[in-house]
């Protein structure tokens, strides 16, 4: 339409009305161009804060996760200092009470990682979406660290976790999961975490099975070694956690509002 009225003030030399014309044309694709810049803004407006807040609720879980490896971990190297201090003569401990404190040395934890929102934002490349920077360094710091697979295959592997299944038999092993095992503990449930491993317990077993078991472990030439590189492998995970990582620590607890 407008393209034939130019044509037809063109073949009638009307300077003015082809000005117009053009005016018009002009100010009509600036206009188009502005509102498809608004749409544009407005829909990566919307996908930020749609990302930003997914990401703050998976930041909020692996802050929760990070505080609950630590208070496990907690426990597990205090179940290692009290087997040693058995061994050694230190701290004498009832055969039920060294089986569990043996086992409990032994276990560890792997939390389900959060990082679905994180991973899409790297894969698709949008991780600046996240305008807020430090919430984005958080997560690059929490899903880029190799400390959180570290901590679970040196548990998983462990030379003394597979010494210790290898000599107590399936039957106390299998009792000690039933009775003695972890406490199941609810994402973001703080309270729960504290002593979510080592909690009070008894294993309900005939007295001779015990000391069987007992007696087997502490018979086990390569127990003290491998349990004091067990206790060496927790210190260190335990430092790195907390005392190496301090900024990483902090930014979890704001996040998750726990400013403690």
């Amino acid at each position: 339409m407008i393209l034939r009225r130019v044509i037809e003030h063109t073949r009638k030399q009307e300077w003015t009305a082809i000005f117009i014309d053009l005016v018009i044309v002009v100010v009509g694709v600036f206009i188009g161009i502005q509102v498809s810049n608004w749409n544009i803004e407005r829909e990566t407006n919307r996908r930020a804060a749609v990302f930003t807040e997914r990401l703050e609720a998976d930041l909020r879980v692996e802050a929760w996760g990070y505080d609950y490896l630590i208070e496990y971990n907690k426990d597990i190297l205090a179940n290692t200092e009290k087997v040693l201090a058995a061994m050694s003569g230190d701290g004498p401990m009832s055969d039920e009470q060294f089986v569990i404190g043996a086992y409990r040395a032994s276990q560890y934890s792997s939390n389900d990682r959060r990082r679905a929102t994180y991973d899409e934002l790297i894969s698709t490349g949008t991780i600046g979406l996240i305008a807020d920077q430090k919430l984005r360094q958080t997560a690059v710091m929490v899903f880029e660290s190799p400390l959180f697979e570290q901590i679970f295959d040196e548990g998983k592997q462990s030379e003394y976790r597979n010494l210790f299944r290898t000599t107590v038999s399936a039957g106390i092993q299998r009792a000690l999961l039933d009775r003695c095992g972890d406490r199941l503990v609810p994402p973001l449930d703080y309270a729960r975490i504290v002593k979510s491993l080592d909690y009070p317990c008894t294993l309900e077993l005939p007295e001779e099975k015990i000391r069987a078991a007992a007696q087997a472990l502490r018979s086990q030439a390569g127990l003290v070694p491998a349990l004091q590189l067990r206790f060496a492998d927790i210190e260190t995970a335990l430092s790195n956690m907390q005392k190496y990582n301090p900024i990483l620590l902090q930014s979890l607890h704001e996040i998750a509002g726990n400013q403690e």
